[in-house]
């Protein structure tokens, strides 16, 4: 597992993105389990939710931590039709780890929901369900050259 950290720690210093990158020995995997570990807020943390086109192109969803992905909205904004969600196989050829999939290190389309850019520094996956990154909204998008749009249920 230490491999997807190091390979997002990499892509972090060649592509000086500006965040911490942090493990902890705890899992991360879900909300409750991030907000425990890195002592935080649900909305403090950011989900990345990985989907594919059905052309086989990739998307990262992000919402805070206590919302949920709208496939039908994802599809409207991209005017494309309905996504599904990437399985543990397909998101590993992304190069990481369900449950610790980052808002970017990886060719995708990267949708981020208007709620996110009210936060100032958050958390997200930091590769593995061990790891964290925290980082500011602004960095996120500016690194993942996302488009803001309301894609939460």
């Amino acid at each position: 597992m230490e491999d997807y950290e190091e390979k997002l720690k990499k892509f972090m210093q060649e592509s000086n993105v500006q965040g911490e990158h942090l493990h902890f020995e705890g899992s991360v995997h879900t909300v409750e389990d991030a907000c425990m570990e890195a002592k935080a807020q649900p909305d403090d943390l950011i989900k990345t939710i990985c989907m594919m086109t059905n052309e086989g192109k990739v998307i990262g969803a992000l919402v805070l931590g206590s919302d949920r992905v709208s496939t039908e909205s994802v599809a409207k904004a991209l005017k494309i039709e309905r996504p599904h969600i990437a399985t543990s196989e397909e998101a590993e050829r992304m190069g990481y780890l369900l449950g610790g999939m980052p808002p970017f290190g990886y060719e995708a389309i990267f949708l981020i929901d208007p709620k996110i850019m009210e936060k100032n520094t958050v958390y997200v996956g930091g590769g593995t369900p061990n790891a964290l990154v925290r980082i500011t909204t602004k960095e996120i998008q500016r690194v993942n050259q996302g488009m803001v749009v309301r894609i939460r249920k």
